[in-house]
């Protein structure tokens, strides 16, 4: 990838429910001191006119209203595709439920132009309400347990003395992504509509052989979950949530986990999956019960789709 000397980066948001969350995340971005930067918000069939009460209080950002909910993986595909559109050099996604500290994104392309080659580089994430935790520092990949691993998890931003690094996978939470990389390896798989799609996304980019990287110095501070934690008859998680882990989990192990190893890593998460459902019926959660047991079957057995492509 060449250096481009005037970098401009889209940042895409999808609002899905979530104003309160979105309405401070842009309120967050406009104090950045980058000076070249487009904000997308793509509300994703929300109640209540949000999108349109967005587009009210913060006329600068660009907004696409979406007819239906398309997840994560859907809503973030409408966003680059408007993106791509246009001159944009790079391509972030960001939770809405995020807030960033003002020197994040020129941190962030330092990444791009201090090494050649790189396709994603990611910021340290802390907790919303607990800035001294790292929520995510960046992923590494098993291969031989098919297990997405989490860098930093929960640990004090101090004592772990997180430094910029390579990485097997960003996190969708925020990851920047040069143009030139993203229309070589193409969109997300909207197949996973939630959970996991940026971890198969990222080991995309580095089958063809792009970098990911960990920008330390760009600091970011996350709700986590926001959209997931929605009161339910059987506890704050719902059940479609551990339905999408579940499936999207065995969706990633048939397309990554081959050969040898495939036994290793299938038995590691057949087993683990056993034991949630083993406690959900001790629980009385059956309906969290059957979402694992469904995730299971379809994660299984659905046929894999191919991730769309630009345009």
């Amino acid at each position: 990838m060449a250096f481009i000397s005037d970098p401009s980066v889209a940042i895409i948001l999808v609002n899905w429910n979530g104003y309160a969350y979105t309405a401070a995340c842009l309120t967050s971005l406009g104090k950045i001191d980058f000076p070249t930067y487009r904000i997308f918000v793509v509300d994703n069939a929300s109640q209540n006119r949000e999108g349109q009460r967005l587009k009210e209080e913060f006329p600068e950002i660009q907004l696409v209203g979406n007819s239906e909910n398309l997840g994560f993986a859907g809503g973030n595909n409408v966003g680059i595709r408007e993106a791509l559109e246009e001159t944009f050099s790079h391509i972030m996604l960001l939770n809405n439920d995020t807030e960033v500290e003002p020197d994040f994104l020129g941190k962030m392309l330092e990444g791009f132009s201090n090494t050649l080659g790189h396709g994603i580089v990611q910021p340290l994430i802390c907790f919303l309400h607990a800035k001294d935790q790292v929520w995510s520092a960046g992923g590494k990949w098993n291969s031989i347990l098919g297990r997405a691993i989490t860098l930093g998890d929960r640990r004090n931003r101090l004592e772990y003395n997180a430094h910029s690094q390579a990485l097997d996978w960003a996190t969708g939470c925020c990851m920047l992504i040069s143009r030139e990389a993203l229309l070589d390896v193409g969109l997300l798989n909207e197949q996973y509509f939630a959970y996991f799609e940026d971890v198969e996304w990222s080991l995309r980019f580095r089958e063809k052989g792009y970098a990911i990287r960990l920008a330390a110095d760009a600091v970011i501070y996350h709700e986590a979950g926001a959209s997931s934690k929605k009161k339910h008859a059987e506890g704050t998680l719902s059940p479609r949530v551990f339905y999408y882990h579940v499936r999207n989990q065995f969706y990633i192990l048939r397309s990554q986990v081959t050969g040898i190893l495939a036994p290793f890593a299938y038995s590691y998460h057949i087993g683990r999956f056993v034991v949630w459902m083993m406690y959900f019926c001790l629980r009385g959660r059956f309906q969290k019960l059957k979402s694992v047991a469904t995730g299971i079957r379809e994660g299984l057995f659905d046929p894999l789709q191919k991730a769309p492509t630009w345009p």
